[in-house]
């Protein structure tokens, strides 16, 4: 979603972020940790899966709702040292609710468990007024 439109930042400012990489690739393991007790998250464990790590240029208007730590793989931004990466927000626009969910660049990842529940979760809420 974060990536689709490159050229369009009134998507990019409708979506809340815009990608800018994925270090390691496909296949890096890492903990996503919940940060607040916003409906699309309220109750549910940190986990963890193995997919793309998604490094986010973001909205500072977003409500976080899940982070994942950088750097988990070695790269040119390592540097920098750690960051807190938004995986799940929120946004308003117009009228309208916008749900951002990092996670499920294969099925598998979004299939089951906790980070089906949280998009489930995330669906449910900006489908309502």
């Amino acid at each position: 979603m974060c990536d689709s439109f490159r050229a369009n930042v009134d998507w990019q400012f409708l979506t809340g972020a815009q990608w800018v990489a994925h270090p390691g690739n496909d296949g890096v393991r890492y903990g996503v940790r919940l940060v607040s007790d916003h409906e699309v998250v309220a109750g549910l464990p940190d986990f963890e899966v193995e997919t793309e790590q998604y490094y986010l240029h973001v909205d500072p208007a977003v409500k976080v709702h899940a982070v994942c730590d950088f750097p988990v793989v070695e790269g040119p931004h390592s540097v920098n040292g750690p960051v807190a990466m938004p995986v799940v927000f929120t946004k308003g626009w117009g009228k309208g609710r916008v749900y951002y969910n990092a996670l499920g660049h294969k099925a598998g990842v979004i299939g089951t468990g906790v980070a089906a529940e949280a998009m489930r979760r995330g669906l449910f809420w900006a489908m309502r007024r």
